[in-house]
Order: structure tokens, then sequence, then C-alpha cells
């Protein structure tokens, strides 16, 4: 039975595009945080725009649960939104001003693991 996790990279295997890689996780806070703060949205407009920027394959438990955590924390806040023409109420998030502190900090470790991935990319020509 092919192993997840760390052997994730060895490919292959019926599922291979189906599955995220443990970068694309590491990477769903600070999406999250952008996306929150270039306008306040509800959980499933997120997991939309998520799909657009290619991250369909985490689970959206995963997404909710990290919108959760990221609120415990005070780096979003929610309201719940009942002008919806139908449905139940949803809940809207958007960024604090906490929030916007994490995100520069993101921001900056964005940039520091760009120049390291740059690097180990023009290693390999």
């Amino acid at each position: 039975m092919p192993r997840r996790g760390r052997g994730w990279a060895m490919g292959g295997g019926p599922h291979r595009h189906e599955a995220h890689t443990p970068l694309t996780v590491s990477l769903l806070e600070p999406v999250l945080l952008y996306l929150i703060k270039e306008k306040s949205q509800h959980g499933y407009t997120l997991l939309g725009s998520l799909d657009q920027l290619g991250i369909s394959t985490i689970h959206p438990s995963v997404v909710y649960r990290t919108l959760r955590e990221m609120e415990e924390l005070e780096w979003i806040q929610s309201t719940w939104t009942t002008d919806q023409t139908q449905g139940p109420p949803r809940r809207t998030y958007a960024l604090t001003a906490a929030g916007e502190q994490v995100l520069q900090n993101w921001r900056q470790e964005l940039i520091k693991a760009q120049a390291l991935i740059a690097r180990l990319l023009e290693s390999e020509k």
C-alpha cells in the first residue's frame, strides 16, 4: 500500500493529481488572508477562489477549520450575512488589523521562499 506524506514526491499512483502537496497546504493560510483582504467573503466563495487559483485538492473541512483557527487568533472576524436571496445565512469573513500584520509577515516569508525556490530551480539547469 503506497504511503502518504513524505513519499508524495515519488509520484505515480492512480490518484496522484487528486492529492495536494505539503507545499500547497502550507500556502493555505496566506492565500486565505490575501483573498479575504482583497474582499470580505464567505467560505463558499473562498472555496471557489481557491479553485480558481488551482488549489482545489484541499478538502473544504480543512479550509473551514483554518478559517476558524484564524478567527480564534483574531486575524479575521466573521459576521452572519442574511441578505441572501435564498438559502441560510452565511458567515462572511473580513481581515482585522492583526490579520493585516500577519499577512505582511507572510509576504516577507514568501519573498524568502521565492528566492530559495529560484535558486533551487536555477541549479537544475
